[in-house]
């Protein structure tokens, strides 16, 4: 599906303006050589998925590090829709920089968010977050290249539809992000029981140890009781999304309205713990945007009210 066929129709407001950028301008679409890589004293790693439901493949290239096992290029080709080429063009760039061992931890969901335009409206309508699926598992066949074992091998998660290969992580993940409440939204965002659907709910053609209505009801529950429960927890004994959750409440509630008078925002490209220090990489946009306090005043202002609400250990970076 190209950009031109969804212009001035009610479909095109489903794709953020970073897919539809994408689709025409991919940025790291291309292929990577032997010389290219031997120049970056890097090791040449090349590997493709295909989904057979769809019909799309990506194929995607590395340059990994011969010392820091560190990827230093990514290019991709892909055999697809508009929508394939922007989440590969995404999956490639958030592999750039990472080690091999760093990139097996990308996901389908990391690569939908970061082609959002803000964090709370989804990149691409339901029917097509297969595409980031598919991304998601071409890391998985070039990581299992790289280290020369079969990619079953790096499958930790439990892996629920093998179909469209999507783990149980991601499908409770999916839940909460999304506050979804029924089976049919959870295969519309992940595809997860649109095609042989034996992971639905028992009585299918195959006995599955997972399905989506227990995983549903279970993830629901758990979240019912965590809004139930005391906002006493210590940040950092919180869950990864719940600490990601309680960084973006504080910047809504005590930064975002200060930094809106003067035309400014600022958003949350990246968090870590270092040990038992929460970093979190801010981006600025707007009015803040070169200006001369953002990156002492502001900053400042920024960090110790993440000290104060969350944690005093709490460091903030400029991205």
């Amino acid at each position: 599906m190209a950009k031109g066929d969804l212009v001035g129709g009610s479909l095109w407001q489903n794709y953020s303006k970073k897919v539809a950028e994408r689709m025409d301008h991919p940025r790291y679409l291309g292929v990577i050589s032997e010389e290219e890589a031997e120049s970056l004293n890097a090791e040449l790693i090349v590997a493709e998925h295909g989904a057979e439901s769809c019909g799309d493949a990506v194929r995607l290239y590395w340059a990994v590090d011969k010392n820091s096992s560190r990827i230093v290029k990514a290019t991709f080709k892909s055999f697809g829709c508009g929508t394939a080429i922007a989440s590969s063009d995404m999956m490639a760039e958030l592999c750039i920089g990472k080690t091999v061992d760093e990139v097996v931890t990308i996901t389908n969901l990391d690569v939908e968010k970061a082609l959002r335009d803000d964090p709370d409206t989804p990149a691409v309508p339901p029917q097509k977050m297969h595409c980031s699926v598919m991304a998601y598992d071409v890391i998985k066949a070039a990581v299992a290249t790289y280290k020369g074992v079969d990619v079953g091998t790096l499958e930790a998660a439990e892996m629920v539809c093998e179909c469209a290969r999507v783990t149980l992580s991601t499908i409770k993940d999916v839940i909460r992000v999304n506050n979804l409440k029924s089976v049919e939204e959870i295969t519309d965002y992940t595809k997860a029981g649109a095609f042989c659907k034996s992971c639905i709910h028992p009585g299918g053609h195959e006995k599955r140890k997972w399905y989506l209505v227990d995983i549903l009801a279970e993830t629901r529950a758990g979240m019912d009781k965590e809004a139930a429960g005391s906002d006493e927890e210590p940040f950092i004994e919180l869950s990864p999304f719940k600490k990601f959750k309680a960084i973006e409440r504080v910047l809504d509630a005590e930064i975002r309205p200060a930094l809106h008078q003067d035309g400014g925002d600022v958003d949350v490209e990246d968090f870590i713990m270092d040990g038992d220090t929460p970093v979190v990489t801010i981006a600025y946009r707007g009015a803040c945007l070169g200006c001369m306090s953002a990156t002492v005043g502001t900053l400042g202002f920024i960090e110790n009210v993440l000290k104060e609400k969350l944690d005093p250990a709490f460091k903030v970076e400029v991205g």
